[in-house]
């Protein structure tokens, strides 16, 4: 009965969604953030499954999780935020032996905010400013080792067309793995074209962390992807994205649906 009453909700918030009159502007499946915000009074959840496949020395690793982002107006140009990377299942295979070993639980929880700051101008884009604090809430396979949190910027840019672009620099506080607190870089760029006034699609290199050898190294990916709206509020959406080197994983693959309230 409970699983019933569960698809049932699934099915009405569409059409909850479809009720409201603005459209939604996402902070996915691209790295690069959005400058917008949800409005106030309006509640965003953006959800999704994604895959990571790494094969390496010997081991192919695989890792299935849920990352969700929810997204609270608390004024016309604030937000208040919470994300994480939800249920995981991460196993590592040994090819040689074909020994496994699996590890599941949940990820740790963003709580952030974002304030749009402006609206583009002329050459000046729209800008918002992004602040998190990272708390090691996750299950012990997933867990950091301490606390961290981010600082980031993203101005985006439309053009003729339906093209865009959109840039994202930051920074980064993340404990190692004796919880020690190191700082690394952020960067993203990101152009996407509009084709139709529901399908855009983009192209993006982003480097979820810059960081020397010692701490980790430098994750890169160069992402390909598109979002579709079922709605004015109501998003589809789907990326791939390919490791750029050893430190990050092989291909990653995500879909996702975002709904606006």
């Amino acid at each position: 009965m409970a699983i019933k009453n569960i698809v049932a909700v699934l099915f009405m918030l569409p059409a909850f969604a479809i009720a409201a009159d603005d459209e939604i502007a996402t902070d996915r499946p691209d790295f690069v953030e959005s400058s917008n915000v949800v409005g106030k009074g309006r509640f965003q959840i953006e959800t999704s499954f994604a895959v990571d496949r790494n094969k390496a020395d010997g081991i192919k690793d695989k890792a299935y999780s849920t990352p969700t982002l929810l997204r609270y107006g608390v004024g016309e140009d604030w937000e208040v935020r919470l994300e994480t990377d939800g249920r995981i299942r991460a196993t590592s295979t040994d090819l040689a032996s074909g020994a496994r070993a699996t590890d599941s639980g949940y990820g740790d929880v963003s709580l952030g905010v974002k304030w749009h700051v402006a609206d583009e101008n002329g050459a000046s884009p729209s800008m918002g400013v992004l602040a998190h604090v990272d708390l090691d809430t996750g299950s012990a396979p997933f867990r950091a080792q301490g606390n961290g949190g981010s600082l980031r910027l993203a101005a985006e840019w439309e053009f003729a067309d339906d093209w865009s672009l959109g840039v994202m620099p930051g920074l980064a506080w993340l404990p190692n793995d004796n919880g020690d607190r190191h700082t690394t870089g952020i960067f993203g760029i990101v152009v996407g074209k509009g084709w139709t006034e529901r399908l855009r699609t983009f192209v993006e290199y982003s480097d979820e962390k810059i960081a020397r050898a010692r701490d980790g190294g430098t994750i890169s990916t160069l992402d390909v992807g598109a979002a579709y709206l079922l709605s004015k509020t109501v998003q589809i959406d789907t990326a791939l994205s390919r490791g750029l080197n050893s430190r990050t994983p092989d291909w990653s693959w995500t879909v996702g649906l975002s709904m606006k309230f």
